[in-house]
């Protein structure tokens, strides 16, 4: 990092644009922006996550690699043509998820978003993922990406799905199942 921000405030942006890593300026708005800042609001939630867990939680701890990945996709989306996230980053989230996904008994029903809080909380940083893949995929129709990052959000939507499930498990606690109205 080559400078450190001593002024946070610099009044650049009061036009409506944003400076790149590269030095050129965008309108807030542009696709990139919006994949930037959906990135930023999924690590958030991914911190928020990490703080409804219990110190030296086993969970925790994958989830702040994830907070560094997503980190790294931030910076890559803030200068285009720059590449941080790779491919064995996605093969390990994928080691990862199997391993997780291992003490779940099959899923046979649709279900809710909830739980108890650090499952509603990772269901919720999930939904961000699938907007941030989104975000990408918009911003891909405009410019060249790194497919890999999108690959890693994907991917990265599924180890959240799975990991909410065994967080909602926790404790004794159990899933919430939809219900079709009919059985309501």
């Amino acid at each position: 990092m080559g400078h450190r921000l001593s002024k946070i405030y610099t009044r650049t942006g009061d036009d409506g644009t944003t400076g790149l890593g590269d030095g050129s300026r965008i309108d807030k708005d542009h696709a990139r922006m919006e994949a930037i800042g959906t990135v930023d609001e999924l690590n958030s939630q991914v911190g928020v996550l990490i703080a409804e867990l219990p110190e030296q939680d086993d969970y925790a701890r994958l989830l702040a690699r994830i907070q560094h990945d997503l980190f790294d996709l931030g910076g890559e989306l803030a200068v285009p043509g720059y590449t941080l996230v790779s491919a064995e980053r996605i093969g390990e989230l994928e080691e990862s998820l199997d391993t997780l996904n291992d003490d779940l008994p099959p899923l046979k029903n649709f279900i809710l978003p909830g739980g108890n809080k650090p499952a509603a909380a990772c269901h919720l940083a999930r939904a961000i993922c699938r907007r941030a893949e989104r975000s990408l995929v918009a911003l891909h129709h405009e410019t060249a990406i790194n497919d890999t990052s999108r690959q890693y959000l994907n991917r990265l939507s599924d180890f959240l799905f799975v990991m909410a499930r065994l967080l909602a498990r926790r404790n004794g606690d159990n899933e919430v199942l939809w219900q079709p109205a009919d059985k309501r």
